[in-house]
């Protein structure tokens, strides 16, 4: 077998030998390569209406051991090349002089970001997501490297009015510790980008092995956590600074959050009473 082929290039060598069902298979596949690289079998059946039974059948068709190996392909030709922080910093060091203001392109690129995001973004997606988190016993937050503020964030805004949520591999647990009391129906929410946290990538695999539900933000396709995660969200990132911006994640977080608060019972709204209350008492807040 030729491992430089394409998807593209297997499905067009055998298309005419496949039987009806399994064309209908290949012809979703290609015609939805972010959908096969960003969800699991199971949602990816409901959408085409192909039994995951049929998807299996297609990839060994196709000279793949199994569904996974064949999404792993498809993933490889979506993801775009990554350039080095270094060559990013020495792009941006030698754009200097070009007559726009590094505000000028930061702001822009996060707005276009930010209109793309909308744009692509499935709702039904994310309200799904919002729903695993609002019902899950426990939900694991993690993001390591520089995506480590970013889930300290969620996990401030989510300690008003969620106490099951937890920040992983801090306050004085490990992250195998966190990872060890997940179960069936708990959530880990990770966020990694390039260049890709190795704990993250792991944390994800062993969560899914446990049972738990993983969402995974990231920035491409790419990312190897996608091979572990049962909700994926890419998020635009593009900048012109020498690493990924965070905007859109912010974006997806809050929308996240809002969504759990507006679903959630009365009783949401009575804990961050209470958790503001009391951060009165205690002054946390400034006043005159």
């Amino acid at each position: 077998m030729n491992h430089d082929q394409t998807l593209q290039d297997r499905v067009a060598e055998r298309y005419a030998g496949l039987s009806g069902q399994l064309q209908k298979a290949a012809d979703y596949v290609l015609a939805n390569p972010l959908e096969i690289v960003s969800r699991s079998l199971r949602s990816i059946s409901m959408e085409s209406k192909v039994s995951p039974a049929t998807f299996s059948r297609l990839a060994r068709a196709l000279g793949f051991e199994s569904f996974e190996e064949m999404k792993d392909l498809s993933r490889r030709s979506v993801g775009a090349q990554v350039l080095s922080l270094s060559e990013k910093a020495e792009q941006l060091r030698s754009g200097k002089g070009t007559g726009q203001s590094i505000l000028h392109l930061q702001s822009q690129a996060c707005i276009a970001n930010i209109e793309e995001f909308v744009a692509q973004a499935d709702e039904t997606r994310l309200i799904q997501a919002a729903t695993l988190m609002r019902q899950a016993p426990q939900v694991l937050l993690l993001g390591a490297l520089a995506s480590t503020g970013i889930a300290e964030y969620m996990a401030y805004l989510a300690h008003y009015f969620a106490p099951n949520w937890q920040l992983a591999g801090r306050m004085g647990a490990s992250l195998g510790s966190r990872i060890a009391t997940l179960r069936p129906g708990d959530v880990v929410f990770i966020v990694t980008k390039s260049p890709f946290a190795q704990r993250a990538v792991v944390a994800a695999k062993q969560a899914r092995e446990g049972g738990a539900e993983v969402i995974l933000v990231t920035d491409t396709y790419k990312c190897p956590a996608f091979a572990h995660a049962t909700h994926g969200f890419v998020v635009p990132s593009e900048s012109p600074q020498f690493f990924s911006s965070y905007v859109v994640t912010v974006v997806l977080i809050e929308t996240l959050i809002a969504m759990i608060v507006a679903d959630s019972e009365a009783d949401a709204t009575a804990a961050i009473q209470r958790v503001e209350a009391k951060n009165q008492e205690l002054g946390e807040y400034w006043s005159e």
